[in-house]
């Protein structure tokens, strides 16, 4: 707020909770609506132990306030009042305007998230967001509130990624109203439907998550479409103002700042590239999928942003895809062309800063035209990791991904169990949604025979199989044991949230005889094609 525009038709006080057009400036200052009667649900303690912070502090009433979205509450050098920035959409690199109530596209943006909080923390500066913090300009005619159902999903979610190792955005608390709720379309009981079938009542929540910034590649394309149509005489300088704040925010360890400002963004070009395409790997590597990876979720730090309609692969589809309105350009194994639209929908919206600069210019663009190489590079390391190879082999990959989807495989169960490195399939069949055939089970013995003298050119099998069990997680997501976890807490119940909390943040490790019968399991038959389990329309 001290180094970057407001939006000039703002008010100072914060009271800007309808929607409407905003034109021009970095953000909006916005006042959260507080929750009615917040109750705690759970807070980060590993994250709290790194920021500082003494456990108790969650419980503690001001802190509660502030977190549920009360931020009269807070003290200099704090403001009583938050702030949230617009973005543009675009989709596989198409720009889309048509969504937006005004058919501008100059509402989109943070619709119910409201960042209240930024500073630096042992030497690393963070953001903190609230989820669900009621309406803003940008809500596009919503309540700007989230649900206790998306807000448990989200917190566990974030948690669990961290644990992983993945880059993402961060949990802190959760806190929901005893009293407040909100009507939204879900599903039934053993519905099968494709869409919710029903409207439920849900609790509001709030959610903070957290960052070293909330900017997203469709801020970047914001503001260059604005300088792009001279939408207002500082456009273009509001643009090179917010790609430096990228930099400052996300790049600054980094990025020498000794550099010219041409220089540096020739190398913001590159230091994206790399963290993108390592995310998408890792995403690869743990079975997420993002389910609707649009510009404007994507994080331009390089990291998991908006846990929404995401899921976990468990039966091995390389099109999985939990959300039905996303389809197969969001899929699983297509998350590689979605991460490289997005990357040329960044490289567009900076390429204007660099019009005067032959030289950096062409850097720039050839930093563009090897993203597809770079992607598959980081893809090709990411499979020989998991594989305990000390390189890519195409033929061996292109035989198991057949294998894998003939025997109807549990992602990572299987990965886990090949990473024991066993003689033979039997091991294996503990991953197998099917009985397989004699034939199959030989051509699995003779993919075995081959794989496992890879693997002894290796070294040491016992430290590859150690390796191997980094590399590929014990315990995954599974929706069908989430939902019973939102569930619970929805009636006032967080004790299964809290134990998933628990299990999730140690992923790769053996944890107790209970713990891996109730969690290390395939997923039931009853919960295939299930709304709102298998598929959603939404998480809101």
């Amino acid at each position: 707020m001290d180094t970057l525009n407001a939006d000039p038709d703002a008010t100072v006080n914060g009271d800007d909770h309808h929607p409407r057009q905003v034109f021009s400036g970095h953000f909006v200052p916005v006042t959260p609506t507080p929750l009615a009667e917040p109750e705690y649900v759970t807070h980060s303690s590993a994250f709290f132990k790194e920021l500082g912070l003494s456990d108790e502090l969650a419980f503690n009433e001001q802190f509660r306030k502030v977190f549920s979205g009360d931020i009269s509450a807070t003290r200099e050098p704090m403001r009583q009042v938050g702030w949230a920035t617009g973005y543009a959409l675009s989709i596989y690199g198409t720009e889309y305007t048509q969504n937006c109530p005004f058919g501008t596209g100059n509402g989109y943006g943070d619709g119910r998230a409201i960042s209240v909080f930024e500073g630096i923390i042992n030497g690393q500066r963070w953001e903190m967001q609230l989820k669900g913090g009621g309406p803003t300009p940008y809500c596009r005619g919503a309540d700007g509130r989230a649900v206790l159902r998306s807000s448990v999903r989200e917190f566990l979610a974030q948690e669990y990624m961290h644990a992983l190792k993945v880059p993402t955005s961060r949990s802190l608390t959760l806190y929901v109203s005893k009293s407040e709720t909100v009507t939204r379309p879900w599903y039934s009981q053993n519905s099968q439907s494709t869409d919710p079938d029903i409207l439920v009542d849900n609790p509001v929540a709030i959610s903070t998550r957290v960052a070293p910034s909330f900017l997203r590649v469709g801020q970047l394309e914001l503001f260059a479409r604005r300088a792009r149509s001279n939408a207002h005489p500082k456009a273009l300088e509001e643009l090179h103002m917010i790609v430096s704040h990228l930099i400052e925010r996300e790049y600054k360890s980094d990025i020498n700042q000794n550099l010219g400002f041409a220089e540096q963004l020739v190398e913001l070009a590159k230091k994206f590239r790399q963290r993108l395409t390592s995310l998408v790997a890792n995403w690869l590597r743990v079975g997420y999928c993002q389910g609707n990876f649009n510009s404007d979720n994507c994080a331009a730090g390089g990291f998991t942003l908006d846990y929404g309609p995401f899921g976990f692969c468990e039966n091995f589809d390389p099109w999985f895809q939990p959300w039905t309105g996303g389809g197969k350009h969001f899929s699983f194994f297509n998350q590689p062309m979605a991460a490289k639209a997005n990357y040329y929908m960044f490289w567009k919206a900076v390429r204007p800063l660099l019009a005067e600069e032959t030289e950096a210019l062409e850097q720039f663009d050839q930093v563009g035209r090897d993203f597809a190489e770079a992607m598959q590079e980081q893809i090709q390391k990411m499979w020989a990791a998991k594989l305990g190879l000390a390189e890519y082999h195409p033929k061996l990959f292109e035989t198991l991904m057949q294998l894998m989807t003939d025997s109807e495989v549990d992602y990572t169960i299987f990965f886990r169990e090949l990473s024991n490195i066993p003689e033979d399939v039997e091991p294996l069949k503990k991953s197998f949604y099917v009985k397989t055939s004699q034939q199959i089970d030989e051509q699995w013995q003779s993919w075995l025979l081959s794989w496992r003298n890879l693997v002894r050119n290796n070294g040491n099998l016992a430290d590859i199989s150690k390796s191997m069990k980094q590399t590929n997680p014990k315990y995954t997501w599974r929706e069908w044991l989430i939902v019973r976890a939102y569930q619970q807490a929805m009636l006032g119940d967080y004790t299964l949230v809290k134990e998933l909390q628990e299990v999730l943040s140690h992923p790769s490790d053996e944890q107790s005889q209970e713990i891996e019968d109730k969690y290390y399991r395939l997923k039931p038959k009853a919960f295939f094609n299930a709304g709102g389990v298998s598929h959603y329309s939404c998480s809101s």
